[in-house]
């Protein structure tokens, strides 16, 4: 029985992928299968079909479709205001990514700690996160406008002069949308590193202690390689969500001052699409979006396995 035991195990549970039993394949259909085809519906299709677009010149308004190849593709390298716009999208997105991550880390390293009333601050600070970015566009308005916000009326107080005209000024209101999109995003990663730092290890905080390691020594050599898997998660979702912003741009500046001033690729995809009605150019616009994050998120993957690995 043994011996029989032994010949039987690897048919039914081991050996290769191919050779698993019809009950394994029928549990993982079961399982994974629901999944698949709504990733196939709504996810890969929409994708592929946006692809094949691209190569197409299309009113949305029409039935009738022009096939251009890659003249969209030419248009979008060759056009006087696509540097201007990729270098707002890499603006916003780099300081959206370090500036969520940076000040994410300092209030949770703040609000870990045993102080009074620690709770109800986590909560107002996590809390801009589930409200609507359209909502919060509407109220930062009311902050950095020039005639009566309350940036002019802090200056005013500190006899500092009049504030910077955020609606007319291309770089001060890049500055405006990154500083709004901080202000509401940066919840998610105080949330996601105050979880992580939970559940560092205490023994090696102890091990530095007895060391006479120095508080600045402790966060680079001993804190920060802990939050290693963190912060390249956080990486690549926070990078994912700044590039698709799109309400706080809409509603605060509609992509200007001076045309394109805050114009990013994802608000030019809808601009493109829906208010100049090239549907074809808009998704060129995107799928140039799509080919640079996917190459940036396994840039970033790849990184992250060598870092575990070492």
């Amino acid at each position: 029985m043994p011996a029989d035991t032994e010949r039987t195990l690897p048919r039914s549970g081991g050996g290769s992928l191919w050779n698993r039993p019809w009950r394994d394949w029928a549990l993982f259909l079961v399982i994974v299968g629901p999944n698949l085809v709504l990733l196939g519906v709504f996810t890969y299709r929409p994708l592929i079909e946006n692809i094949r677009l691209s190569f197409y010149d299309w009113n949305i308004s029409s039935d009738t479709i022009r096939f251009l190849g890659f003249d969209n593709y030419v248009e979008w390298f060759t056009r006087d205001d696509t540097r201007t716009i990729v270098a707002n999208t890499v603006i916003f997105t780099v300081a959206a990514v370090l500036g969520s991550m940076v000040i994410g880390l300092a209030l949770a390293l703040l609000l870990d700690r045993k102080l009074r009333g620690r709770n109800l601050v986590r909560s107002v600070v996590f809390a801009p996160f589930v409200i609507s970015g359209a909502a919060i566009g509407i109220a930062f308005q009311f902050v950095f406008d020039p005639n009566f916000g309350l940036i002019r009326d802090l200056m005013h107080r500190f006899g500092l002069g009049l504030p910077p005209d955020f609606y007319q000024d291309p770089h001060w209101a890049l500055f405006m949308i990154t500083v709004t999109y901080l202000w509401k995003n940066v919840g998610y990663a105080f949330v996601i590193y105050l979880a992580a730092l939970q559940g560092r290890r205490e023994d090696l905080a102890e091990a530095a202690a007895i060391d006479g390691a120095s508080s600045w020594t402790y966060f680079r050599r001993v804190l920060l390689p802990q939050l290693r898997p963190t912060t390249y998660f956080l990486s690549i979702t926070v990078m994912l969500n700044s590039l698709q912003v799109f309400d706080i741009i809409n509603v605060m500046t509609r992509g200007g001052p001076l045309g394109t001033g805050t114009t990013t690729m994802v608000y030019q995809v809808y601009e493109e699409s829906f208010v100049n009605f090239r549907a074809g150019y808009g998704a060129t616009v995107a799928t140039v979006m799509f080919v640079v994050l996917l190459l940036v998120t396994v840039a970033q993957v790849r990184i992250m396995d060598r870092g575990r690995v070492s």
